[in-house]
Parts: C-alpha cells; sequence; structure tokens
C-alpha cells in the first residue's frame, strides 16, 4: 500500500477514534477466520494507525484454566470496552464454539443453544449501544496448505502453526460447512458479517479499515431506540405481593434453634457434593429495606466452606461499571464450577431502583426483563442452580425495625436517608416489584417469596428452599 494512502487511513482512523469518544459510542470489532488466513497481520495493519491508548487487544486462543470454569460467553462479555472506546479481538466466539463442535465436544442441542446464546448477546450489546463489527477471512485449502507449510519450513515462525490448524487443513470441507452455516445463523442486520478473501494484505487492510470508518460514521449519524423483545420463556405464576399472607408464620427460639442446626449441618455436605460434581450455585437476594437479607445470608453463608462462595454486596455502579452493559458486573462477579455466589442485591436493580429513581431511559429498563431471562437461561444451560429469594414484609413491620435502627445506637449505620425516602414510594416499587416477579419467574429461575415478618422463619425457609433446589438437582 502506498505511503499517501497509509496516511489517508492514519487521519481517518484517528478522527473515528475522537467520534466515538465524543458519542460515547463503544466499538468491539472481531476478526475471525481460516488459520494462516492473516488475522494477526490484519489486525496488526490496522491498529497501527491508531491511539494505542483508547484500544485494548485481545487474543483469544488461548482459554485459561479459571475461564473454563465461567459461562462460555464469560471470557468475552468481561473484555467489553467501555463506552467511547475500542476493543479488538482476535479469534472470538466462533472460533471456540465452532472447534468444539467439529471436534464433537458439544452435541447438536448445545452448539444450537450456544448459538442462540450468541444471537442474545450480540443483539444485547447493540441494544446497548455497542458498535460489534464482524470479518469473518476466508483463503481456499489449497493457499491455506502452502502458508502454513511456509510458517513449518521457518523455525522462527514454526510455532505459529497450531495442531488445530493442520487438522483444519485436512478437513477443509468439513470445517467449510460448518463456518458458513454458523455465519449464516449469527449474520443479523445489526451485527452483519464481512467477509473478506485474504488473498492481497493489502487489499484487507483497505478492506477492514474502510468498513470500520463506514460502520461507525453510519452508527454515529443513524441515532436508533432499540425494539423491546417480545418475551419467549414460560412464567411461573407468583403473586402480587399484597395478596401473600404474612401471618402465622413464626418460630419459637427452640424451634428455631433445633432446625437451624439441622439444616446447616445438611447444607455443610451437600456444599462438598456440589464441589466435587462442579455445579455452580447462585443465590440471589432482593427484598425491602429493613427485610433482614443481611441476617438471612449469613445462616446460610455460615453453613458453606469458606473457600468455596463469596458474598457480593451490591452497592451503586461504579464509573467503570456505569460505562458498559449493566450486566457487565455481574459477569464479572459470576462463580466458578462447584462454587457458590451469593448476591446482597442483583441484576435486578435495573427494574426497580434504576427505573423507579430515572437512572435509566424507560426503553432500558423495559428490555432488562428480556435481557435478564436470558442471562438466567445462559447460567442454568452452563450447569447453575439459580435461586431467587424476594424478602417480604409489611410496611408496619419495616417501620417498626427502621425505628428501632434509628434509636439503637450500635445499630444506626443500618439506616439512612436513603431509606426513608424509598418507603415514601412504597406503592411504586411495590407496582414495579409485581411486574419484574411477572416477568422474570421462569421454569428454570423461578422467583422465592419469603415471609420475612418473623426473621426467624424467613431464615429456616430459605435454607430449606436451597438444600431443596440442590437436591434436585443432584437427584
Amino acid at each position: 500500500m502506498a505511503k499517501a494512502e497509509k496516511e489517508i487511513y492514519r487521519n481517518e482512523l484517528a478522527k473515528r477514534q475522537q467520534m466515538i469518544k465524543d458519542a460515547n459510542l463503544p466499538v468491539i470489532v472481531i476478526l475471525e477466520g481460516w488459520g494462516a488466513a492473516g488475522k494477526g497481520s490484519a489486525l496488526g495493519s490496522i491498529i497501527k494507525y491508531m491511539d494505542p491508548r483508547f484500544f485494548k487487544v485481545y487474543n483469544m486462543d488461548v482459554i485459561s484454566e479459571d475461564e473454563k470454569r465461567k459461562p462460555f460467553l464469560y471470557r468475552h462479555a468481561v473484555r467489553m470496552p467501555e463506552y467511547g472506546q475500542f476493543s479488538f479481538f482476535d479469534g472470538g466466539v466462533m472460533d471456540e464454539v465452532t472447534k468444539q463442535y467439529l471436534h464433537k465436544e458439544i452435541d447438536d442441542k448445545e452448539y444450537e443453544e450456544k448459538i442462540n446464546s450468541i444471537v442474545n448477546y450480540e443483539r444485547q450489546l447493540h441494544d446497548n449501544g455497542y458498535l460489534v463489527i464482524k470479518f469473518f477471512l476466508e483463503v481456499d485449502k489449497k493457499t491455506q496448505k502452502e502458508r502454513l507449510d511456509k510458517l513449518l519450513d521457518a523455525k522462527d515462525t514454526r510455532w505459529r502453526v497450531t495442531d488445530d490448524d493442520l487438522w483444519q487443513n485436512k478437513h477443509f470441507e468439513k470445517c467449510e460447512k460448518v463456518y458458513a452455516d454458523y455465519i449464516k445463523m449469527t449474520d443479523t442486520v445489526n451485527c452483519p458479517w464481512h467477509e473478506i478473501k485474504s488473498t492481497d494484505r493489502d487489499d484487507v487492510e483497505r478492506f477492514i479499515a474502510n468498513t470500520i470508518i463506514a460502520s461507525i460514521d453510519s452508527a454515529i449519524r443513524e441515532k436508533w431506540t432499540a425494539d423491546i423483545p417480545e418475551n419467549k420463556y414460560a412464567m411461573k405464576e407468583v403473586g402480587p405481593l399484597c395478596a401473600i399472607s404474612l401471618g402465622g408464620k413464626e418460630l419459637t427460639d427452640e424451634e428455631y434453634r433445633s432446625r437451624l442446626k439441622e439444616l446447616q449441618k445438611e447444607l455443610k455436605g451437600l456444599h462438598n457434593k456440589l464441589y466435587r460434581k462442579k455445579i455452580p450455585l447462585i443465590i440471589a437476594y432482593e427484598g425491602w429495606d429493613a427485610a433482614g437479607k443481611g441476617g438471612n445470608i449469613k445462616r446460610i453463608a455460615s453453613a458453606l466452606d469458606p473457600r468455596g462462595y463469596e458474598v457480593f454486596p451490591i452497592a451503586s455502579p461504579t464509573r467503570e461499571e456505569k460505562n458498559r452493559h449493566f450486566l457487565w458486573r455481574f459477569y464479572n462477579r459470576l462463580p466458578k464450577t462447584g462454587h457458590v455466589a451469593i448476591y446482597d442485591r442483583t441484576w435486578y436493580g435495573r427494574v426497580m431502583v434504576e427505573r423507579l429513581e430515572g437512572y435509566c431511559s424507560d426503553n432500558d429498563w423495559q428490555r432488562a426483563y428480556n435481557e435478564i431471562n436470558e442471562f438466567e437461561k445462559d447460567l442454568t444451560d452452563w450447569g447453575a442452580i439459580v435461586i431467587k429469594f424476594w424478602i417480604q414484609i409489611d410496611k408496619d413491620v419495616q417501620l417498626e425495625r427502621f425505628t428501632l435502627r434509628q434509636n439503637t445506637p450500635e445499630k444506626q449505620w443500618k439506616i439512612t436517608d436513603e431509606d426513608w425516602r424509598n418507603r415514601e414510594k412504597w406503592d411504586l416499587y411495590e407496582g414495579a416489584i409485581d411486574e419484574m416477579i411477572a416477568k422474570t419467574s421462569t421454569d428454570f429461575a423461578p422467583w422465592h417469596i419469603i415471609e420475612s415478618n418473623d426473621k426467624k422463619y424467613a431464615r429456616i425457609r430459605t435454607l430449606e428452599i436451597v438444600i431443596e433446589e440442590i437436591k434436585k438437582r443432584l437427584g
């Protein structure tokens, strides 16, 4: 490529970096393709024109041991860029999933589930303001063989040829069909594939640069409002909250202590089985302020091996978290297989606090029901047990507990002005909670409403449900 032409691309790509920064537009560029098609060279030729302070490059060829123990989309989701920046992926989820399918590590059903998850994930990115640009570099069988042989002939480049590259060339026709089908299934209006023959390096460089430039211009020029997808999952009928009786659910101190000891002992044994079978457990807590979530969590956590669980108290998002898809901070807090994650407040903040306090748009929270269902479906497909608790009390009990906290010096840290303000919006919150439960209590991750006017009863009931759900999975 001539020096003058390179200078044009340098100026144009530098200009687009400033444009996406000004527009707060996050850009994900994914380079997939055949072995020896030149993905690394193509990527290197593009980023050399750009300011390295405002992009990150990820080589996705190697999956770490920690990543193998997380959902398959985890390693891609945690690398999404902040708004106004680029992330470049050398290889991606296509290479990972098609390789598993070609080598019969997953069957047709698992492959189809993963394809659906990928399409949903890319749609979510687009709907949350991300620009996703996907390239596939093609090469014919003969050319690929020549390039692989050339790399193998030189000791300084031999390391670049993997067993997978050689297997791919040997089974070229089989791979070709799988790749074509994958591209067809994941080629969408908002996240299309851009295919190019990698015969000439300069042509590839021009094509990728021009596509990135045109895609950014189009995304900035055409402001969109995401559609609200229809729910595609079956729901379990739960609630409304006002219909749930909170009376008659009390335990004596003696009943409580005896049953607590018995259940904690049983849960401890089950935790060992979960670890041995590598089954992850996710326990999500939501509920009214002063409903007793903290004490409830404490009784579950104290029955678990401290090396195998973590409790995540979810506060307001940090600046870094606000600058990404709202689920990003929860992808970063997922447990490994065999471990337990307990969330004190969750991703449901999107359809409660963020909705009612105006921290997101109406379109954002209305889409979130479907995005959350897809997220939880991916978790259960991965093998996780997902248990969701809503800790329910009535308005009078909340007032009693607020007053006690305010009048007890050692408990005053538990009560804030925000708690009192939220109490004034009880009816608004109750309506939002009813809608949340109705739209997200799925067959694979149903809500459990825990009557908590008596904290002792609530603690026992949550322990019973956790044990029931684990036993159900263990059979």
